[in-house]
């Protein structure tokens, strides 16, 4: 069970929201994929296979712009959290006013280089001359987005440090939504275009920004703005380790964004929107895992806060092998079906990409497992030498995912080799071994919580592939119900064999306690 308080109350109230912060991400994933799979043929309908990969580009390329902000909260929410957590409120609003404004100016240091990114991202990349000012405009308004949201961050920081995530969710959700049905709404009021998407995302942003204000201030009212809080003492506390993160960052960013440009570069645009179909369910999946780890960062956070560190190891050991086991049955599921997936999705001539999206799926079994174990260094301040490894290893995928199309003539399925090569390396030999390192455990501790998770994806796949070759998939339905059929079996087998004690507690302490209690009582009757 979760036990994060010496109060009673607090604890009580802490376990009655994790349940909600699940579910909200649950609801807010459910809403993510269904737009997700309706956008990608909307747009290859709307706009064709071509001007479509624009759309992803132009949102990778915001991950690069936008990553010296996102590590600079990633710093603000370990400080800000372990003062809030010790109701130090003045060192709060000192973290708070000085990361604000000083984000503010990162910002405003970017935007020129924002705008020449965009006017020459036509000169860079391979996009259709007819396209050339409306890729521009898109790519203006898709970063300038992302920089918004940013900026907002800060005050959302006070929903993490809260264990809020329902409410950031919340904002989330609006952002996506306001996007979707303006981007709908001017396609048809007026015809397919590119700007209009850069002009949805910037909107869309704007709602997230005023939302994550308003409900900062609801929940948390000891943080107040004003520059006068704002401390250059502070700055270099947080950029130490912010600029690490920085660091580590950009080596992430060569590993999870840097094979669509190449693609694009190396292959064209129309190589890059096949390219970008698969990669619709990689980045669909990483959400899913996102959204669980997201549950436990503000734990583990507020363990180190309270110097409960054999807890702290413990939701960590849990963490990696629950994570492992819950992604192992969509990886394995989508693996073994994917050619009827792809086909009754995006059409039948897209069927020929299932060998890719094995490839680029099959090792997140290993990959997004040890996730959880980036929130121990960041609990720790050990980031530097993650960062430096990450670095490092992210040039060696560039560097491996243009050499091997190149020797072996594999197109885009040999950038994905590239991929799934360097990251299960990193996160296989160094990320569970140093996080090990930082909290003096045995070395093998989260190597052998990967294990489980990574059996019981191939033996899903395996699983899948059968019945594919015995039973007739033609239509949604067939599938829904084989998938349904599937979840249980697995789901019955995991709960039966594949947990121990403490680890079935923690997941029933994320069930919402009114559903938990209706069980025990109708458990009782049943007795």
């Amino acid at each position: 069970m979760l036990n994060l308080t010496e109060n009673q109350e607090t604890q009580e109230t802490f376990s009655k929201q994790v349940p909600k912060n699940l579910s909200a991400n649950i609801l807010y994933f459910i809403l993510n994929v269904i737009i997700g799979l309706f956008l990608v043929p909307f747009f290859i309908d709307s706009l064709g296979v071509a001007s479509y990969a624009l759309v992803p580009l132009a949102t990778s390329l915001t991950s690069y712009v936008n990553l010296v902000v996102q590590s600079l909260n990633t710093s603000v929410s370990r400080y800000l959290t372990i003062d809030l957590q010790r109701k130090e409120f003045k060192k709060a609003n000192i973290t708070f006013n000085t990361a604000l404004f000083g984000t503010l100016g990162v910002i405003l240091l970017i935007l020129p280089f924002v705008v020449l990114i965009s006017y020459y991202a036509p000169s860079f990349f391979d996009i259709p001359t007819s396209q050339e000012n409306a890729a521009r405009i898109l790519f203006v308004g898709v970063i300038f987005s992302f920089l918004l949201r940013a900026w907002g961050s800060n005050f959302g920081v006070s929903l993490f440090a809260y264990n809020r995530l329902d409410l950031q969710n919340l904002v989330n959700a609006v952002n996506i939504l306001v996007q979707v049905s303006l981007i709908i709404l001017l396609f048809k009021l007026y015809s397919p275009n590119l700007v209009y998407i850069g002009l949805a995302y910037l909107i869309g942003a704007a709602a997230a920004l005023i939302l994550t204000i308003i409900f900062s201030r609801k929940i948390n009212p000891n943080l107040k703005v004003n520059i006068k809080d704002f401390r250059r003492s502070k700055v270099n506390e947080i950029t130490e380790m912010g600029g690490w993160v920085v660091i580590n960052q950009i080596g992430s960013l060569l590993f999870l964004q840097i094979d669509l440009i190449i693609v694009n570069k190396l292959f064209g645009t129309v190589a890059g929107g096949e390219y970008s179909v698969v990669l619709t369910w990689s980045i669909m999946l990483r959400t899913i895992a996102g959204m669980l780890v997201g549950i436990l960062t503000p734990v583990i956070l507020t363990y180190y806060a309270k110097e409960k560190i054999d807890e702290l190891i413990n939701i960590s050991k849990s963490a990696v092998k629950l994570i492992g086991l819950a992604m192992a049955l969509p990886i394995g599921y989508i693996c073994g079906f994917a050619p009827q997936l792809l086909t009754l999705w995006v059409g039948p001539e897209f069927a020929k990409l299932s060998l890719l999206m094995v490839l680029m799926l099959s090792h997140l079994a290993i990959n997004l497992p040890v996730m959880p174990l980036f929130a121990i260094n960041v609990a720790y301040n050990k980031v530097r030498v993650p960062g430096i490894v990450t670095f490092f290893m992210g040039i060696g995928n560039f560097l491996l995912a243009v050499i091997i199309p190149y020797l072996t003539g594999w197109n885009y399925y040999g950038v994905a080799l590239a991929g799934a090569i360097m990251l299960t390396l990193k996160n296989t030999l160094f990320i569970p071994w140093y996080a090990t390192k930082v909290l003096g455990i045995s070395r093998t501790t989260f190597l052998n919580s990967i294990i489980p998770g990574v059996v019981a994806m191939v033996l899903t796949g395996v699983v899948s592939s059968l019945v594919v070759s015995y039973l007739q998939i033609s239509g949604i339905i067939s599938l829904l119900i084989c998938g349904i059929l599937l979840t249980a079996i697995y789901l019955s087998i995991v709960w039966e064999f594949g947990l121990k004690p403490l680890e079935r507690q923690t997941l029933e302490s994320f069930i919402p306690i009114k559903i938990r209690s209706r069980v025990s009582l109708e458990a009782k009757c049943d007795r």
